[in-house]
């Protein structure tokens, strides 16, 4: 998976929110707004190849949370960026 190129992330007044810059993402009229953790996997996949995997360890190493529930976030999140075009 990847990031789509054109969506950055954005902190406006202490909220992360993706932005589609220039053309190709003229038609993203969305807002994206995105908790803190995942804005942290965010930027640390922001412009490389990543799984699921990955968002999975990354979530383990910064924070106490089990596996599974890692695992279910990361499920989550990937369906949001998917179903909202930012991820491919």
């Amino acid at each position: 998976m990847r990031i789509k190129d054109g969506f950055t992330l954005r902190t406006l007044l202490g909220e992360h929110i993706v932005v589609g810059e220039g053309l190709a993402q003229v038609n993203f009229n969305k807002m994206l707004s995105l908790n803190e953790s995942a804005a942290y996997l965010w930027e640390a996949v922001s412009g490389k190849d990543f799984t699921r995997e990955d968002l999975v360890k990354l979530l383990l190493e910064r924070y106490e949370v089990s596996e599974e529930q890692a695992a279910a976030d990361v499920d989550k999140l990937l369906a949001i960026w998917m179903e909202q075009g930012v991820a491919e």
